[in-house]
């Protein structure tokens, strides 16, 4: 998996699509990840997106970081299974404690493979 970097982190969304495009030109597999709902705290607001290709590297964030390693892999098992995904995170669900969501909020984020 990459290594997140300031930039990488703070690409701008036709930044995320056109890095997905271009990894799709490319032949490989991506998926793409888009909040598309927040409640409370939470660290990106809705439509914030992050690509990712087949192995692991990544541009754009749902989460400033907190999420970003479940959300990837997710994205890899779009990649692979074709089939979308909706993810739930929030501070009553045992699995936001595990990846760092522990501020107050919920997120809820749309993974789906681009074809």
């Amino acid at each position: 998996m990459s290594v997140a970097t300031s930039e990488a982190l703070n690409a701008s969304t036709d930044d995320v699509l056109a890095q997905a495009r271009a990894w799709r030109d490319g032949g490989k597999g991506v998926a793409l990840a888009t909040v598309v709902s927040t409640w409370g705290s939470s660290p990106r607001p809705a439509g914030s997106q992050i690509a990712i290709d087949e192995s692991g590297a990544f541009v754009g964030s749902v989460s400033g970081g907190c999420i970003e390693g479940a959300v990837i892999r997710e994205g890899l098992d779009a990649i692979k299974d074709g089939k979308p995904r909706l993810l739930d995170f929030g501070v009553s669900n045992e699995q936001a404690w595990e990846v760092g969501l522990a501020c107050g909020g919920q997120v809820q984020v749309f993974v789906e493979r681009v074809e």
